[in-house]
């Protein structure tokens, strides 16, 4: 049932929050602040997109007068002044990416499985069943490697493929960024897992390739993992 009692929606709002979207910089930090775990500084936000946050500042301001971003003040900055931190406003257009209220139902999620006694191998089961899921979409993708690559650059890992200095015949991909944020170095055993998981059960159900070898936070390289040919 309609409610005859709720205003129309604004076309002149909608069209100005995808004015401002349209900016480069504004749109960088959209998808940071869509990807973060929790609100983020001008510093931190400053650092992941490189520019100065004098640069960012009144791009900030600018999203949040369209009410794309939310702020929040408390403590002390640099130089005694107010910390503000960012985040996206709840009735953001999602354009397709992770809404707002996902990194809390991880937390809870998370939570629940500690509280339940799940381990790393339960967190790996069902990562692989994801992972299996996902990648009946890319079934006619040329080669399993492209197919990985792309799932994981939707996920918002953003891969950086290379050459397997140990094993000719391999890729190594690295994750130049962590979706899961903070929740991976909070969790390490069942968000690793997890993802350790999803990529091996894409990668085995595309049939050509397997996942052999998956660098953590718990190691000291960075994260990524190494796909190559499966044994025969």
């Amino acid at each position: 049932m309609v409610d005859q009692g709720a205003p129309p929606p604004d076309p002149g709002a909608r069209l100005d929050l995808f004015k401002t979207l349209g900016d480069n910089t504004r749109y960088a930090i959209f998808l940071e602040l869509a990807r973060a775990a929790k609100p983020l500084t001008t510093a931190e936000i400053a650092d992941t997109i490189d520019l100065h946050p004098n640069t960012v500042r009144p791009h900030l301001e600018r999203m949040r007068d369209a009410g794309l971003i939310d702020v929040e003040v408390g403590g002390r900055g640099e130089i005694g002044r107010p910390q503000h931190r960012y985040s996206l406003a709840a009735d953001a257009p999602s354009l397709g990416l992770e809404p707002p209220v996902m990194p809390v139902l991880a937390r809870m999620v998370l939570s629940m499985a500690e509280r339940l006694g799940a381990g790393p191998d339960d967190a790996e089961a069902v990562g692989a069943t994801e992972g299996r899921s996902r990648a009946l979409a890319y079934r006619a993708s040329p080669s399993t490697l492209e197919a990985i690559v792309s799932d994981l650059d939707l996920l918002g890992f953003d891969p950086v493929v290379s050459d397997a200095d140990d094993d000719p015949d391999a890729a190594l991909i690295a994750f130049a960024n962590c979706p899961f944020g903070d929740l991976a170095t909070a969790h390490p055993d069942l968000v690793c897992s997890l993802h350790r998981g999803l990529v091996a059960g894409f990668v085995d159900e595309m049939g050509d390739a397997e996942a052999r070898s998956f660098c953590t936070v718990a190691d000291r390289t960075p994260c990524r993992v190494t796909v190559g040919a499966a044994s025969r």
